[in-house]
């Protein structure tokens, strides 16, 4: 375990403004849902109470301690947060009828929940407006347990959120299934909660697993200073698309002197290139976001409020953060282009960039609890230079299985393979072995000296491992390894099961979604021409398929091509089909035309699967 000399541990900063203003807690801190099924458990964390043991690394243990506070706190009179009920904070503004929810957690149930302790102490205040500050799911699946779409239809309930939202929410779901998947590796989710389990991942302890739900922006933010007035509330809004989120944004409330940063701004770095699966970030970007929130509002902000961990107070205090993690990103960015143009690859980069400068490598803010320098560095890589890394030996390499059968051969077979690893083993020159013994457990899965020693070593990199998320993949590796189970609570962000999500996407998306299911290789075989008319919002939409590509248009056909079949519905009735809540022999669905076009359709469309291995082949 790693002592981290260079960090002052008698600095109680952050504890105080961890604990500052808090008013009360949920107890006991579990929320389930209508079944009765618990979709958050905070109170798990009990045991991060105790001293740091050898199985987990000192900093991020103290990191975690301080994300497992929760409850409603106070941050200056009329905003509050509520924080350790999601993965996400919900902040609350009072205005003159009501309150604003801003960022409303990623489940319904938890937004339910931190609204009503909310509502315990402020009174029953209705919720007037509510704030997305980014097209992430942890900030916007919730919203349905502050509001109803019938009071947003309505228009008696704004809600607000950057250029771009809805289009962007793609990230979430495109490739839902896959990012899913790797998301219980990088969160934890099969782990226990313990010492030699789960701790937490850095920018918060764990990620809810309720009820997501979508209600589609009614008001846009389309550009930075632009200023609004919700219930008497002053914003100023300062749009940062393509840092840490491809739409986002942060903004000031004058009249509170408070400024929220959204995930621009947390309590560690944060990822350029998360583990789960996204597109890289812009840290060049992200960089001159934070000098420009400096210039907008520095000279007037009194204290700094995120959207994950906990506030900063003070001018000289909130400056000294905003500037810090600035030059980090840049600092991460400008060090690893120049490396790049002097011929090292994303990996030599990583290694040559170990830690961060002076001030902001004592930092506890700038610690890779979440991000990490070497992730990030490599995604600075793969921003410009792509996957490949200019070595012909790399251009056209094996894929893992008959990468490992002749790797293991030449090694001397799989028993002389694992028996050096072993030594390595020994050694403690645990990144080594994990890379060989990888070779082997794809080349013979079912041996079980090499998939019990990868395990260990799996467990030796993660009990030593600063980063979160990088304890939590190693971890569920090890899990994988042994018993093939668990592939823990994934969020359903694909195209079937989520009535709540679907009802917020867009036709276009939702054809999209479709598109991107069709096994393009057998529908090339096929040629169909399919006419959707929805009766409720009168649009009309062609979905052509042909060459094994599906393309959605508005509209009738180009050139008057009659379709195959035409279908008369409502969007309703296209989501409970979607969802599986019904059959489309059930469903009120008129058909006009060749009935076995739909079918021939559908029966092309894949469902991605729930699970699939990834430490093991």
């Amino acid at each position: 375990m790693t002592d981290h000399p260079e960090l002052n541990w008698d600095d109680t900063t952050d504890h105080a403004n961890a604990t500052r203003g808090l008013i009360d807690k949920l107890d006991p801190c579990v929320i389930r849902d209508e079944a009765g099924r618990v979709v958050w458990d905070n109170d798990r964390w009990d045991f991060l109470e105790k001293d740091c043991p050898e199985t987990a690394n000192r900093s991020l243990w103290r990191q975690s301690r301080l994300n497992a506070l929760q409850g409603l706190f106070e941050v200056v009179p009329g905003i509050y947060q509520v924080r350790g009920l999601d993965i996400s904070n919900m902040t609350l503004v009072e205005g003159e009828r009501g309150v604003i929810v801003i960022d409303p957690l990623t489940s319904m149930e938890c937004a339910a929940a931190g609204l009503a302790l909310y509502h315990r102490h402020r009174g029953d205040r209705p919720v007037t407006a509510v704030v997305y500050t980014h097209s992430h799911g942890d900030h916007f699946g919730g919203a349905l347990g502050v509001t109803t779409a019938e009071d947003v239809a309505a228009g008696r309930v704004p809600v607000i959120a950057p250029s771009g939202f809805l289009e962007h929410v793609g990230e979430n779901v495109f490739v839902g299934p896959a990012m899913s998947r790797r998301a219980v590796y990088m969160y934890g989710s099969s782990l226990p909660a313990g010492p030699e389990g789960m701790v937490g991942f850095g920018v918060a302890q764990d990620i809810s697993t309720g009820t997501i739900g979508l209600i589609p922006p009614t008001v846009t933010v389309t550009e930075t200073g632009q200023e609004m007035v919700f219930d008497e509330v002053r914003f100023v809004f300062q749009l940062t698309p393509d840092a840490e989120a491809p739409s986002e944004m942060n903004f000031y409330f004058p009249d509170h002197r408070a400024l929220l940063v959204a995930d621009n701004v947390v309590r560690t770095l944060h990822n350029l290139g998360t583990l789960r699966g996204a597109p890289v970030r812009d840290a060049r970007a992200w960089a001159d976001y934070l000098t420009e929130t400096v210039r907008l509002f520095g000279d007037d902000a009194e204290v700094l409020i995120g959207s994950h961990n906990w506030p900063t107070w003070g001018r000289a205090e909130l400056l000294r953060l905003l500037s810090e993690q600035r030059d980090a990103y840049s600092y991460i960015h400008d060090q690893s282009v120049r490396m790049m143009n002097q011929g090292l690859t994303a990996a030599e980069i990583s290694e040559e960039l170990s830690e961060l400068p002076g001030d902001l490598g004592r930092a506890w803010h700038l610690r890779g609890y979440y991000g990490s320098l070497s992730h990030n560095t490599k995604a600075v890589y793969q921003r410009y230079m792509g996957w490949f890394d200019g070595n012909p030996a790399h251009l056209w390499l094996h894929p893992p299985v008959e990468a490992g059968r002749r790797y293991v051969e030449f090694m001397g077979g799989a028993d002389a393979t694992v028996e050096k690893a072993r030594a390595s083993y020994d050694a403690g020159d645990y990144r080594w072995v994990a890379e060989v013994l990888n070779h082997v457990v794809f080349a013979y899965p079912d041996h079980t000296e090499a998939r019990e020693l990868q395990a260990r070593t799996f467990e030796k990199l993660a009990y030593g491992a600063e980063n979160g998320t990088w304890r939590n993949f190693y971890l569920t590796g090890a899990q994988e390894l042994r018993s093939k189970a668990g592939e823990g609570d994934m969020q359903k962000w694909g195209l079937s099961g989520n009535l709540h999500l679907l009802a917020g996407l867009s036709a276009r998306q939702i054809f999209q979604l479709m598109a991107v299911r069709l096994n393009g290789p057998r529908a090339a075989a096929h040629r169909l021409l399919l006419r959707w008319e929805f009766t409720d919002s009168g649009e009309v939409w062609t979905l052509l398929m042909a060459n094994g590509v599906l393309t959605p248009m508005l509209g009738d056909a180009p050139g008057g091509e009659a379709p195959h079949l035409t279908l008369r519905l409502t969007r309703t009735e296209l989501n409970l089909v979607l969802a599986r809540h019904t059959t489309l022999a059930d469903s009120a669905i008129e058909l006009e035309g060749d009935t076995t076009a739909l079918t021939t359709l559908y029966d092309l469309l894949e469902t991605p699967p729930r699970s699939f291995a990834i430490a093991t082949p």
